[in-house]
């Protein structure tokens, strides 16, 4: 049985990691399905958008540490997607979380990672790695404090204390906040969202938010415009001004 699942709903991949005896642990198998799985998404046309999520209770509990202890921690990263065959890879199309359980280390960065974060209430977030001796290396230590203040990415990273979805949310880590069992059905709504939206619109218009996080406002004002003709020289395009104009739902070709 493999340890990641990809189905289609759609336009919508949905990534599940399936390990659940082992608390959904990266290791080498987990990196590499993850990795064949965004390849996948990124290859098909018809995919506009991915949902990643892992069997429950528990979303991720990081890197498999018997992996590390053993002498191969190289195993759970790839060359082009880093841990977990995803935290540095580069693509383009949306990822949205759907956390049911606790995230955590890895976990986390693997969330951070995404573009959305969908959570239940009994999901938890931090990077525990001070703890064994280690570090966040995933790309926990410089996201974190990009998406939640200051100060409260400095406690998560000094002290290895997670904090529970709800704080998680309060501070904008969390897009929107589910019961227990409700994260992926809440996440699959918002990829039915960002769906019935222009999907090269949307890929352009990505771009220039992740680069805003590090470039100035000269660089954001070359991107956006970049952005803007990539859309306006599209197929799709014509179409949403068409559909506005005769006040029907457009019909998108991605292209």
């Amino acid at each position: 049985m493999s340890v990641i699942d990809y189905a289609t709903e759609g336009h919508v991949a949905v990534i599940t990691i399936n390990r659940p005896d082992a608390r959904n642990a990266v290791n080498g198998e987990v990196a590499q399905g993850i990795e064949a799985a965004i390849d996948q998404m990124e290859a098909d046309d018809a995919v506009w958008l991915g949902i990643l999520t892992g069997v429950p209770p528990v979303f991720s509990a990081g890197a498999d540490l018997k992996e590390i202890n053993a002498g191969r921690a190289d195993s759970i990263s790839t060359k082009r997607g880093g841990f977990a065959g995803f935290v540095s890879r580069e693509r383009t199309k949306p990822v949205i979380a759907a956390v049911d359980g606790p995230a955590l280390a890895g976990g986390t960065e693997i969330c951070l990672a995404c573009d959305l974060i969908v959570a239940s209430t009994s999901a938890r977030f931090g990077i525990p790695e001070v703890k064994r001796c280690l570090v966040a290396a995933g790309g926990g230590l410089f996201r974190l404090p990009r998406k939640i203040p200051f100060n409260i990415a400095m406690e998560l990273t000094l002290t290895g204390d997670p904090i529970d979805a709800e704080r998680a949310h309060h501070f904008g880590l969390v897009n929107y906040l589910t019961d227990p069992g409700g994260a992926l059905q809440r996440a699959q709504e918002l990829a039915r969202q960002i769906e019935a939206n222009a999907p090269v619109a949307v890929r352009a218009s990505r771009q220039v938010v992740l680069a805003a996080a590090t470039a100035d406002e000269a660089t954001g004002w070359r991107l956006s415009g970049q952005a803007f003709g990539e859309a306006l020289s599209s197929e799709d395009n014509k179409e949403g001004l068409m559909a506005f104009i005769e006040k029907r739902p457009p019909n998108w070709t991605g292209k």
